[in-house]
């Protein structure tokens, strides 16, 4: 299985209300890391020192600090058609959180959206 098709089969597999996550990623010829670090940069993948894994990657649902899910897919995508071969785990998966924003100043109808959106 493609590493692309790893990721969107364990996304899938979460609770909606996840928020955020981190996927550590490891390709399987490391005289290749140079060329997969040119890619797997677009997702802001941060790499691992002495560790068995090569990069972290975070990754942000709805809202947050990390790399959009369509971001990370496209990104392995990259990886998969220039042929690299790995894996990737995803660890730390946090759920339940919500976006803190002030509403005062703001149109109702700008309230009312963010309700909206954060109680899918």
């Amino acid at each position: 299985m493609s590493l692309e098709q790893t990721f969107s089969k364990q996304v899938e597999q979460l609770p909606d209300d996840w928020t955020d996550l981190s996927v550590d990623l490891r390709i399987a010829d490391e005289s290749r890391y140079v060329e997969a670090a040119t890619l797997v940069v677009t997702c802001n993948a941060q790499p691992y020192s002495n560790s068995k894994w090569h990069w972290r990657i975070p990754v942000a649902h709805r809202f947050g600090h990390g790399a959009a899910v369509p971001a990370v897919v496209s990104t392995l995508r990259l990886l998969d058609n220039a042929g690299f071969a790995g894996e990737l785990q995803i660890g730390d998966v946090r759920a339940g959180r919500v976006e803190i924003t002030h509403d005062w100043g703001r149109p109702d109808s700008v309230t009312r959206e963010l309700r909206q959106i954060r109680s899918q």
